[in-house]
């Protein structure tokens, strides 16, 4: 569930930004498999993914970060 929201603030950013999967796959140095299966929530994105996703989009984690479902 977690990986899940990751995944879809990571896709919004990324069309927000003007990427397409490949490209932007591309650009993080990750096959376009990966970025999908984290995009579609099937795969847990590592810190180490979060940071390069966040430094190539230009935003910080915590805008990066899914909001707290309250």
């Amino acid at each position: 569930m977690e990986g899940e929201k990751w995944g879809r603030r990571i896709r919004a950013f990324r069309k927000l930004k003007g990427y397409t999967q490949e490209g932007f796959a591309r650009e993080i140095g990750v096959s376009v498999s990966l970025l999908g299966e984290i995009e579609r929530g099937n795969r847990n994105p590592s810190e180490a993914f979060l940071l390069e996703v966040a430094e190539i989009l230009h935003v910080s984690i915590e805008e990066l970060q899914p909001p707290d479902d309250k």
